[in-house]
């Protein structure tokens, strides 16, 4: 089954208010085996709408509409279901008393609702009515040839009630669903044109029914396997036997299997599992891994703290980094960050230690290091010390992502030697 979903509003279309409502939707027919294969935002405009629903109706067995069901005079999304329809309105009795409570309760007196109120009950003659018990506007299903037409209120959290409670429900119980079944393998560390170039004879060897998706983010690269189709054994097979075969080509990339997975918490699920401890400091990224790695529940079993040395005199005066290596090798070094990697293991007693310093813009300020210049030091548990260095560009934020990123692949990496 596919499915298109339509927004309808002025507003969506001068950026005055972002479509959430879309993402929504497509996420919950997804997950009953129903295909988005087009998503509209469309004027209040009834020749436009008109136009567009029969655009779609031959290629969708759902339309989802959202939006314009108000009670002002550009909301002309029922008058524009009874043109295509060939319908009229009539007042929906069990609505109208529905918005009479609502106003009067919202208002605190019983007096006679304004007309625009009273129009809110008016549905398509032949429709069935969604009944809204989250505001005044009802949905809409109606349906033509072998599609169904949806019309739900614009405001989300009426939009999503009456998803869950009717319009979810309604489609599984009428329409004869494939099953779908997502998997997420989870990368770090590696860019996403050298993981495609390294997986591409694996990917060309997917069945048909499997479609592949990248989805990359600063640092990582989630990869969605998807599989359709009438047999779900089949279909988890499929998808269990080419994960294996995928882990054996990129098994060092690979920090986990599920949807939210991310590297903090695989971190945390290591550093706990073998009772180890880290801790910070630093400089150019400015506190950033420290609320990355106490962002997961329960990080203060492996998390000790974090000494953000931001001027060069807190570098001396909490790390203790000796003013000489400052002057001879200037706070953006090797020597510098490897120094506040070891104070940092030191003072805070744990067994690795993260440290960054850099020139992450847009001035080169008293450094003789181009922007986007980094240095990372990992201090580990057998008194080795890691120091890479980067050049990160611009802008600004992008670099401190980029920092915080790398900081957290290298310990990855350093803690796998372990795990392993």
């Amino acid at each position: 089954m596919k499915a298109s979903i339509i927004t309808i509003g002025d507003e969506i279309l001068i950026g005055q208010i972002v479509d959430t409502n879309s993402g929504f939707i497509a996420n919950a027919l997804d997950k009953i085996g129903i295909e988005v294969a087009e998503m509209r935002s469309i004027s209040d405009n009834k020749q436009h709408i008109l136009n567009t629903f029969s655009e779609l109706q031959d290629d969708s067995d759902v339309v989802i509409v959202t939006g314009g069901l108000g009670p002002t005079k550009d909301d002309v999304t029922r008058n524009t279901f009874c043109d295509y329809f060939d319908d009229t309105l009539i007042s929906n009795a069990e609505v109208l008393a529905h918005v009479t409570k609502l106003i009067h309760n919202f208002t605190g007196n019983t007096n006679p609702l304004l007309q625009s109120n009273i129009d809110q009950a008016l549905v398509p003659s032949k429709s069935t009515v969604l009944f809204n018990q989250y505001g005044t506007a009802p949905g809409i299903w109606m349906k033509k040839g072998k599609t169904v037409f949806i019309s739900l209120p614009g405001v989300p959290y009426e939009m999503k009630g009456l998803m869950e409670h009717e319009v979810i429900p309604r489609i599984v119980a009428e329409y004869k669903r494939p099953y779908i079944i997502h998997k997420t393998v989870m990368t770090y560390g590696m860019g996403e044109s050298m993981l495609a170039d390294k997986i591409t004879d694996w990917e060309n060897n997917l069945p048909d029914f499997i479609k592949l998706a990248y989805l990359p983010s600063p640092g990582r690269v989630r990869l969605r396997l998807s599989a359709r189709g009438t047999d779900k054994a089949q279909l988890e097979k499929a998808i269990a036997d080419n994960i294996h075969s995928l882990t054996q080509i990129i098994a060092e990339v690979i920090v986990g299997f599920e949807e939210d997975e991310t590297i903090e918490k695989v971190l945390g699920r290591q550093l706990t599992e073998k009772k180890l401890t880290i801790s910070t400091a630093e400089s150019c990224s400015g506190g950033k891994i420290a609320q990355i790695l106490t962002s997961v529940p329960g990080a203060s079993a492996y998390y000790k703290g974090s000494i953000v040395s931001y001027a060069k005199e807190v570098k001396m005066d909490l790390l203790q980094i000796p003013a000489e290596t400052i002057e001879k090798y200037t706070v953006v070094s090797a020597e510098v960050a490897e120094a506040m990697a070891l104070s940092a293991k030191r003072l805070l007693k744990t067994d690795y230690a993260i440290a960054t310093t850099g020139n992450a813009g847009p001035t080169k300020d008293d450094t003789d290091k181009e922007v986007g210049t980094v240095f990372i030091a990992l201090a580990t548990p057998d008194n080795k010390t890691i120091v890479k260095e980067f050049n990160f560009g611009q802008p600004r934020e992008k670099v401190i992502d980029r920092t915080v990123n790398k900081s957290l692949e290298m310990l990855q990496k350093e803690i796998l030697k372990i795990v392993e």
